[in-house]
């Protein structure tokens, strides 16, 4: 239980030492763990996943880096060990399922852990909103957010990484009705700056930088509010947002803030 939040989390460990199997394991990621926005994701979902009744659980302090970064920045040693520790763990446990709210986490999981042993029907937490959605399993109220307008950032390893471009949108026509799409979106869409290892170097010479022309796409939509879906463009844009002086202006949610805030968890 966590005091500050009075959230109920189901640690794995905790269940397999009663003998209790679960449906689905909530990867949370680095992000998720350590970051203080991101924190409040990953409490918006576990809300969520509470509120569904879903049999779930973390795998808390036994949870360690998917090696995405490492593999990115060259150290393909390092991720693998990564890994093969993560798969260890994962197998021991029986894991079938695993939901994630990074796309780092997702991408990683999903393409590069079956080489080395790890199996698993990874599933990218947008497309399991918007199915809990259309199922009727989450009850959306709209009215709060009938007046205000909206545009979604495509994450590069949700969208070109894995083609989820619907399930993201979905969910947002389900709550504000539509998306003011920018100018660069989907396919087209730009790079938040820190991908590929990015956001943990310092930046090369040029004379902007990325996450600054990315939001400067986002203010030309004139919106109240930014969708993203990754808690890496959540930094970057944030970080624009704050640069231009706009926080009065527009604010950046993740996914499950706003499916959170709809049904007022």
């Amino acid at each position: 239980m966590n005091k500050e939040t009075k959230i109920d989390v189901p640690i794995m460990a905790e269940l397999a030492a009663k003998g209790q199997r679960v449906d689905y394991l909530y990867w949370v990621g680095c992000a998720g763990a350590f970051d203080l926005r991101y924190q409040k994701v990953a409490r918006s979902f576990a809300k969520i996943l509470n509120h569904l009744g879903l049999s779930y659980a973390v795998l808390g302090t036994e949870e360690s880096c998917t090696g995405d970064a490492a593999k990115r920045a060259g150290n393909e040693m390092l991720f693998q060990m990564q890994a093969l520790q993560n798969i260890e763990i994962l197998n021991g446990y029986g894991v079938k399922k695993i939901i994630c709210t990074c796309p780092h986490c997702y991408n990683t999981l999903k393409n590069e852990y079956p080489d080395l042993g790890g199996h698993y029907e990874v599933i990218n937490y947008t497309v399991f909103l918007d199915e809990q959605i259309k199922k009727g399993n989450l009850k959306l109220d709209k009215n709060p957010f009938e007046n205000q307008s909206i545009t979604y950032h495509d994450p590069c390893y949700l969208g070109r990484g894995n083609k989820i471009y619907d399930a993201p949108r979905d969910i947002i026509k389900a709550v504000y009705g539509e998306v003011k799409e920018m100018k660069r979106c989907k396919s087209a869409a730009l790079c938040c700056g820190a991908g590929g290892a990015q956001m943990f170097k310092d930046a090369e010479k040029g004379d902007k930088e990325i996450n600054i022309e990315r939001i400067e796409d986002v203010l030309e939509q004139k919106v109240d509010k930014l969708a993203t879906a990754c808690p890496f463009c959540m930094t970057m844009l944030t970080d624009g947002i704050k640069f231009k002086h706009k926080e009065e202006e527009v604010e950046n949610l993740d996914i499950a803030e706003i499916v959170a805030q709809a049904l007022h968890l």
